[in-house]
């Protein structure tokens, strides 16, 4: 199954996803997680992300087949950005593009000019 996800719906369907999480978090914890446990939640997926590229490459043992795992984690990843950036109240989409333009115009006029003077 592959399908070109628009950001925007990325954002929808892992906020839906989030609210599926907290009936489950109310019914056998009695509250939601907050916001520092979902942040505390990715830190540990990033982390796997990294543990599983380095099985993936070859440079640490592990069973199983590690590509899918780790496409999984990386989607999931991705996943929760979306819902942490929602829970903050910051537009992921204009987080992104600010990003990506300071850092398109940094390079542009900075990188690049000192590459080119080597």
């Amino acid at each position: 199954m592959h399908k070109n996800l628009g950001l925007k719906e990325v954002i929808t369907r892992s906020q839906k996803l989030r609210e599926l999480y907290h009936e489950l978090e109310l019914k056998y914890h009695g509250s939601e997680w907050t916001v520092e446990e979902d942040a505390l939640a990715f830190l540990t997926d990033a982390g796997l992300v990294g543990r599983l590229t380095m099985s993936q490459q070859g440079r640490w043992p592990q069973g199983g087949d590690p590509g899918t795992e780790l496409a999984h984690k990386l989607g999931e990843c991705i996943w929760w950005l979306a819902v942490l950036a929602g829970r903050m109240d910051i537009d992921i989409e204009e987080a992104l593009e600010n990003f990506l333009v300071k850092t398109e115009k940094l390079f542009t006029e900075n990188v690049l000019s000192t590459l080119k003077t080597d």
